[in-house]
Order: structure tokens, then C-alpha cells, then sequence
């Protein structure tokens, strides 16, 4: 073998079963025994769906932690809060007030509650950031989106116990509702974010699409203040379901991942508009090149349309179960289908006419608007089959 060819089979990335390591056997055998446990203690009642999902569930785990390893360092934070919390509740839901890490910490409303606070003070650090050119600050910025999603995934994780407490008849995955999905919707829109930090190694999206979450955010604290969104209530028939646990997790990576690219648009046409009208502004060399924003758009938005369509064909499937028919033109299918279809457009027009720049800028942030009315909108303004999710 040459010396050139030698050099090329250096510079060529390994494959993917090359690069793992010890750490990462082990993670998979972490996940694995508890995924064997949580069988052997409650198999016993699950149908082959649920056996399924719980299956899935451990494999994706590990997958993401061999292909992200932040993520397992995540996980193992969030399982070792929510398990500290299920333990010092026992079995009494009274406990949640009379201990103190309970009381301040580690019940859901508290863990929700410091993911808000954490999430918005994050946006304010990253803007910080940004203008005064700190790398430290970022540092700081990420360190608290971190926790704020730790916090955030904790609190679903101990609702989730909190509702068999109440009555093991109640007990139900914490997606059932507007309360339980902008919380889900935060933390996977800030976890896909991390990611794309980590990748394109800059902070300087971080304020605006925290800003995204901080909205999603301030809507949770009204909602929960103003409607009691935050009391545990019985599941509505219709969502008594094993599909509740895979098409709405499904649908909302779609949301979080539509709300960065969105975001990014924002920050393509600002750099855009700075870089015509102040080319020599200080702000223009901190923010990402147009290149870089216009790759990470499109990837966004490309992962958001690859799991809303899984989510679509689900609640298809969910829909002739629970109503008898696959598609009823019901106002959130049919918006669904208008979200679907926009984005659609946009990868159909960069693939084949070859797009970029600031007309997809802009139509990615119009996209948001499309994706909020069928997300919100639709439950505020129009009522159907879906109206157990309505304001």
C-alpha cells in the first residue's frame, strides 16, 4: 500500500461500530438491565404493543447515546433525579409537600418549575453572549439549558408516578395534554438544539431559539395559573391508548425540530440584513455564516419532516382504532396535512430547483406559523374529534 493511500485511509472516518468503546457497551448493558427489569416487575401486564414500545424505547436509548454522548450523560441524570424522587415518595402523593427535596426539587411541579426559571434565565445568558463576545457565558448558557431539559424530562418522569398515586385507574403517560406537551416540546426543542451546538461548535443561535422555548414557557405559566392546567385528570376514552406514547413524542420531535430551523431563519435574515445595510457591524462576525445557518435549516428541517410523517401514518392508525376510519378531514388532520405539505414543498424545492438563502429563510419562518396554528390554533379556534386537547 502507498504512502498517499495509507494517508486517504487515515483522513477517511471509521465506521460507526469502530468508534465505540467500553463506555458505550456499557451504556447499552445499563439499558438493557433496566429494560429487562422493568418487564420481569410489570410484563405481566403489558399487551404486545406495550412490550414493543418498551423494547424500542431501550433501543433508541442506547442508539442515541452511541451516536450523541451528551445524551447518555442526560439520561442517566434525569433517570437518577426521577428515581430519588419516586423513593422519597414512597407511596404516599402527601409526601410531595412534606419533604423537603420533594417540596422544592424533585415533585413535578417543582422540577417544572425550575426547568421555566432555568430555561429563561439560558436565553437571557446566550443574548449576553452574544453581544459582549463571551465564551464563558456561552459556557454558562449551555450549562443551563442542560439542566433546565434535566429538570424538564424529570418533572414529566415524576408526573407520570404522581398520577398512579393519585389512582392507579388515573395513572397515565404525561402526553395527554396542552399542560404535559409544551413541557415535552421544550425540553425536545432545547435537546435538539444541544445537539446542533455541539456539531456546528457555535453558541451564537442559542438566544433565539430559546426564545422559542421561553414563549412555550410563558404560555405554561399562564396556563397553569390562570386554568389549573397542572392538576392530574382522568384520560378522555379516546386517549386511553397505547398509541399516545408514540405518535405524540413522534410529532413533537417534528415541532421542536420545525421551531430551531425557524429560528435559524430568523437569525439567516437579520445576519442578512446586517451584512447590506452594516457590513462592518461587530455583531455580523459573531453570528454563523450563511452557508452554516442554511445547512443546519435545512437539516432541521428535514429531521422534523422525517418524524412528522411517522407521526402522521401513526395517528392514522390510532384514528381507525379509536374511530373507525384512518382519515376523517377532522380540522387537526386536516392541518397536520397542511404542515405536511408545506414542508414537503420546501425539501421538494431545495432538492430540485436547488433554494437557498433568504426565500427559504423566509419560508421557514412562515412554516412556524403554519406548524403553530395546527399545533395551538386549531385547539383555540376550531373544534372536531380532537377537542379533548382545546383550551
Amino acid at each position: 500500500m502507498s504512502a498517499s493511500s495509507e494517508t486517504l485511509n487515515d483522513l477517511m472516518p471509521r465506521p460507526w461500530y469502530r468508534r465505540l468503546g467500553r463506555g458505550d457497551f456499557l451504556w447499552a448493558g445499563v439499558v438493557l438491565a433496566a429494560v429487562v427489569y422493568l418487564f420481569a416487575r410489570y410484563g405481566s401486564g403489558f399487551d404486545v404493543y406495550e412490550t414493543g414500545i418498551l423494547i424500542g424505547s431501550g433501543l433508541g436509548l442506547v442508539l442515541m447515546g452511541w451516536f450523541w454522548r451528551p445524551f447518555v450523560w442526560f439520561s442517566l441524570a434525569v433517570a437518577a433525579l426521577s428515581l430519588l424522587s419516586v423513593w422519597l415518595y414512597g407511596g404516599d402523593l402527601a409526601a410531595g409537600e412534606q419533604k423537603f427535596l420533594l417540596r422544592y426539587l424533585l415533585s413535578s411541579q417543582s422540577a417544572i418549575m425550575w426547568m421555566s426559571a432555568l430555561f429563561v434565565l439560558a436565553t437571557l445568558t446566550y443574548y449576553g453572549a452574544l453581544f459582549t463576545d463571551s465564551d464563558f457565558a456561552g459556557r454558562v448558557a449551555s450549562a443551563l439549558t442542560w439542566v433546565a431539559a434535566i429538570f424538564g424530562m424529570t418533572g414529566l418522569f415524576v408526573r407520570w408516578r404522581e398520577s398512579y398515586l393519585i389512582d392507579p385507574e388515573i395513572g397515565h403517560i404525561p402526553v395527554s395534554n396542552l399542560y404535559e406537551v409544551f413541557i415535552l416540546f421544550s425540553i425536545i426543542t432545547a435537546l435538539i438544539y444541544l445537539y446542533y451546538e455541539m456539531r456546528y461548535r457555535s453558541r451564537a443561535l442559542g438566544g433565539f431559539v430559546l426564545t422559542v422555548i421561553s414563549a412555550a414557557v410563558g404560555f405554561l405559566l399562564w396556563y397553569q395559573f390562570s386554568r389549573g392546567a397542572h392538576e392530574i385528570q382522568p384520560l378522555v376514552p379516546a386517549l386511553q391508548s397505547y398509541w399516545m406514547k408514540i405518535h405524540v413524542p413522534a410529532n413533537f420531535i417534528g415541532y421542536g425540530a420545525f421551531a430551531l430551523a425557524a429560528m435559524v431563519g430568523v437569525v439567516y435574515l437579520v445576519r442578512d440584513a446586517l451584512a447590506r445595510r452594516r457590513p462592518g457591524a461587530a455583531l455580523l462576525q459573531r453570528l454563523p455564516t450563511p452557508e452554516l445557518m442554511d445547512d443546519l435549516m435545512y437539516k432541521a428541517i428535514a429531521l422534523g419532516f422525517g418524524f412528522f410523517t411517522i407521526a402522521t401514518v401513526l395517528g392514522a392508525m390510532w384514528a381507525a382504532e379509536a374511530w373507525g376510519g384512518y382519515w376523517s378531514w377532522d380540522p387537526k388532520e386536516t392541518w397536520a396535512l397542511i404542515v405536511w405539505l408545506n414542508y414537503a414543498a420546501w425539501l421538494h424545492m431545495r432538492f430540485t430547483k436547488g433554494w437557498r438563502g433568504r426565500p427559504m429563510a423566509w419560508w421557514a419562518v412562515a412554516g412556524l406559523f403554519v406548524t403553530l396554528f395546527a399545533f395551538l390554533g386549531v385547539n383555540m379556534f376550531l373544534s372536531g374529534l380532537h377537542s379533548y386537547g382545546s383550551l
